[in-house]
Parts: C-alpha cells; sequence; structure tokens
C-alpha cells in the first residue's frame, strides 16, 4: 500500500498557510494597529524561506518590499499632507501624529486614529480660536486617512497578486 498517494502535497499546504496569512493582512488594514503590509510581506518572507526563492522569488521579493516599506508610510503622509491642505501647519500634523501613536497603545485598534483626530482639533482650535476652522483642519486629516485605506489595500492586493504570481509559476 502507497501511504504517499494520501499525504497531502506539503507545497500546496504552505501555499495554503501563506495565502491564509496574506488574507489576514490584507483585511488587517482597515485596522490602524494592525500593520497589514507588514504581515502579508512576513507571509511571503516565510514562503521564500520553506519553498526557496529562486531568481523569480527573490525579484518578486524584492517588489513586495519596496511596496510594504512605501505603503506603510503612506498613511502618515496623506494624513498630514490632507489636514495641511486645509490649512493646518506642520507643527499641528506633528501633534497630532504623536497623539495617534499615544493612542495606539492607550486604546488599540481606534485609539492612534481618534487621539490623532482629537489632538489636531484641540491644538487648531487653540491657535485659531474658531471650532469651524479646526473641525476643516480634522476632516481633512480624516479623508487623508481614508485615501490611505484604500491605498494600502490596493498595495496589499499588488503584494498577493505578486505572490501568487511567484508561488505558481
Amino acid at each position: 500500500m502507497d501511504l504517499g498517494a494520501y499525504l497531502p502535497d506539503v507545497q500546496l499546504i504552505i501555499r495554503g498557510v501563506v495565502l491564509t496569512v496574506m488574507l489576514v493582512g490584507l483585511f488587517g488594514l482597515a485596522i490602524p494597529l494592525l500593520p497589514g503590509l507588514v504581515i502579508i510581506w512576513v507571509g511571503a518572507l516565510y514562503y521564500g524561506i520553506a519553498a526557496g526563492f529562486g531568481t523569480l522569488g527573490w525579484v518578486m521579493f524584492g517588489i513586495m518590499t519596496v511596496l510594504m516599506v512605501g505603503g506603510s508610510f503612506a498613511d502618515n503622509i496623506l494624513m498630514g499632507t490632507q489636514a495641511h491642505k486645509e490649512g493646518a501647519p506642520w507643527w499641528s500634523v506633528i501633534i497630532a501624529l504623536f497623539a495617534a501613536i499615544a493612542g495606539n497603545f492607550i486604546v488599540p485598534i481606534i485609539g492612534g486614529v481618534a487621539a490623532a483626530l482629537l489632538a489636531l482639533f484641540l491644538v487648531e482650535w487653540a491657535r485659531r480660536k474658531d471650532a469651524q476652522k479646526a473641525l476643516t483642519d480634522t476632516r481633512g486629516m480624516l479623508m487623508g486617512c481614508g485615501w490611505a485605506v484604500v491605498i494600502r489595500v490596493i498595495i496589499g492586493l499588488v503584494m498577493i497578486g505578486l505572490w501568487l504570481i511567484w508561488a505558481w509559476a
């Protein structure tokens, strides 16, 4: 009796595990605390270590690394730029970004975004003495956050697509 016919294909199991990790990372992109792009990248790294990189693997992994690094900074850049376009000075934006870091530790998942928005509103309200203008700046930061999520999801999908080409080439 040949038991090999009944054993699952190890490559297929590795691909299934990696794809599951990558999908968790993709869904995690909507949660500011979870580094979804990093999770997708780690899945690709695991695949390269487990199945071997090869020439195509190194090329795809290199592209995925560039996308992961760029996408990881996209949210901060977009949030700050949109708030600045609405009239907030860069120092207010930087205070809001530091508040976001602290907020992630105080209230995981939503604390970072909430703290950034609240800090920007309070700083701009104190600076301008006009709640409506402070709200406009805050709305700009919120719009930037929304666009950052969209861009990170697109980058995550591209990264998964590159891995699929690599894994099934």
